[in-house]
């Protein structure tokens, strides 16, 4: 049945508030956890017992009609609540400790200990290494260490900041609706605008995210794509939204196109949440904003929010802090493997962790890793499609830094470091300008690689090889390519409450408009003196000396 235009639009409408009206009720449509102290009831994700069976049957029926019936049910375990109740008492004893290191004997001892004890590293940086332990093994770490490194308490009780990340239900009951929201979806910018917006007031689960995400595409299919970038290890699609206007009037021109991801470690919510943000805000500032507008018609943006489904949906089934893919490994006990330390450009093996129980395991070899290998064999792909990635922004969290290449070594400079860090500064102020919040600039290599002493290079906390930015950077030659950590500075590092979503959002899309109008060279310069027509080129120089 061929439907008008008109009513596909109401249609749209429709689901969209519907859509919203699910994350709205959590407990009577995606089953979310009360925080009321009981724990999750045991009804929740019972579709029989629904508490509003019409919402949820007329919202699924407005679904279906716009996107067809679902292919498969593999989607319908994601949707169980999570046992955060159990969570809770998992985590009850544990707490997350911050060492400040200064010295390269500190931080061997610190490498050394963490690998004995498969340590769970939360944050890594220059001046500090976070740690979450349980408070039994503190003394038999510290007896690992020299009596100079003495531990402050970040995180003291880890299972009630766990418990806090969850949606509320009480939260959800003071949700207004205003029939006028959905009059058109287009112009409705409010919804992700503070106390009003729904989708962004709370994390997601992969189902929502998913459906919000086909609801993108069918309301402005004039610039959006929703495509495939591959399966995951237990079967789950990677999707992705291409953002970005074709002229149509050569399809052999090659395409320069901007690749942001998120949701590559499960437990880092803000990273997904924040790359959907984004998906959001670009789309429907195009025909707004001047600057966005002519970006999407010079470049195309591909956003991931979830390049690790697997272990983000397991984060919302069994375990919130659970880092690693769901992959099976050599060690029956231990599964998953990090995706960060997956990728085939300088792997290392003999440099690599390589204890499948360790948070930082990336496999035995080069992108055994499926996920890992999924991006880059699609990436590639496109580069033998006219596309031409132009730039790589890879969300994590947390710490707030701007990492640029390399990550495996500190001995090899990248060929255009200069403009790596000019960039990376402009969008540390770009935040700091709209939100006040401080982001570091430096090497990824930084704080993974210890210096180098009389006796040679000292072990790793983290091992630098095999990262996604590294490998786009070298393979690709993806020019701008950095990993961006998120908030916060510890105070709750991975389990940032769900009210900085939307500012973490905003502070990020102020650093891609930079990103952006750099790229379209109102910033910096994007091609090379070597690319332009030679009569140019004092004008050029020119240009590039005001510009400093």
């Amino acid at each position: 049945m061929q439907l008008s235009f008109s009513l596909r639009r109401n249609l749209v409408a429709i689901s969209a508030v519907l859509l919203l009206a699910a994350v709205a009720f959590p407990a009577a449509v995606d089953a979310a956890v009360d925080r009321s102290g009981h724990g999750p009831s045991p009804h929740h994700a019972d579709c029989d017992g629904h508490v509003f069976p019409f919402l949820k049957w007329l919202r699924d029926s407005a679904a279906e009609v716009i996107f067809g019936k679902p292919s498969s049910a593999r989607g319908s375990k994601d949707t169980k609540p999570s046992q955060a109740g159990a969570l809770q008492h998992r985590y009850r004893n544990d707490v997350v400790l911050r060492f400040n290191v200064s010295t390269s004997d500190e931080e061997g001892a610190l490498a050394k200990a963490a690998q004995q004890l498969l340590l769970d590293v939360w944050a890594l940086t220059p001046e500090f290494v976070d740690i979450r332990i349980q408070k039994d093994y503190i003394p038999p770490l510290l007896s690992l260490l020299p009596t100079s490194l003495q531990p402050s308490v970040l995180i003291p009780d880890v299972g009630a900041a766990v418990w806090a990340t969850y949606p509320s239900k009480k939260a959800a009951a003071k949700t207004r609706f205003d029939s006028n929201m959905v009059v058109d979806p287009v112009e409705s910018r409010k919804l992700v605008d503070g106390v009003d917006n729904l989708f962004f007031s709370d994390y997601q689960t992969l189902p929502v995210i998913t459906n919000w995400m086909r609801l993108l595409e069918a309301m402005f299919p004039d610039i959006t794509e929703m495509i495939t970038i591959g399966k995951s290890y237990e079967g789950r699609d990677i999707l992705a939204l291409r953002v970005g206007q074709h002229s149509g009037s050569n399809s052999t021109e090659t395409r320069k196109t901007i690749l942001i991801t998120g949701g590559v470690h499960g437990r880092e919510w803000i990273s997904t949440s924040t790359v959907s943000y984004l998906l959001w805000s670009i789309i429907t500032a195009y025909g707004k904003e001047p600057m966005i507008t002519k970006l999407l018609e010079q470049f195309d943006i591909v956003f991931v929010p979830v390049v690790n489904p697997d272990g983000y949906a397991y984060t919302w089934q069994t375990d919130r802090l659970w880092r690693k893919s769901r992959q099976q490994t050599k060690m029956r006990f231990c599964r998953g493997l990090d995706l960060d330390h997956a990728f085939g450009y300088e792997w290392e093996a003999a440099n690599h962790q390589t204890d499948p129980c360790s948070e930082s395991y990336g496999g035995d070899s080069p992108f055994q890793a499926v996920e890992a290998s999924e991006l880059a064999a699609w990436a590639k792909n496109e580069t033998e499609n006219n596309v031409k990635f132009v730039g790589f922004l890879d969300l994590h969290s947390y710490s707030q830094q701007i990492l640029y290449p390399f990550s495996f070594t500190c001995d090899i400079d990248p060929p255009n470091r200069e403009n790596l860090e000019e960039l990376a500064v402009g969008l540390a102020k770009a935040i700091r300008l709209s939100s006040g919040e401080s982001y570091s600039v430096t090497s990824a290599c930084e704080g993974a690689v210890p210096q180098t002493n009389d006796a040679g290079q000292g072990p790793r906390i983290e091992s630098g090889g095999g990262s996604a930015i590294d490998w786009f950077y070298h393979e690709l030659k993806a020019k701008y390519s950095y990993q961006i950590k998120l908030r916060d500075t510890g105070s709750y590092g991975f389990l940032l409450p769900s009210e900085h979503i939307v500012p973490t959002g905003e502070e990020m899309l102020n650093a891609l408009k930079y990103f952006g109008d750099f790229l379209l060279g109102n910033n910096g310069i994007e091609k090379s003196l070597s690319q332009q027509d030679t009569s140019n080129k004092d004008e050029w120089k020119e240009l590039r000396r005001r510009k400093r």
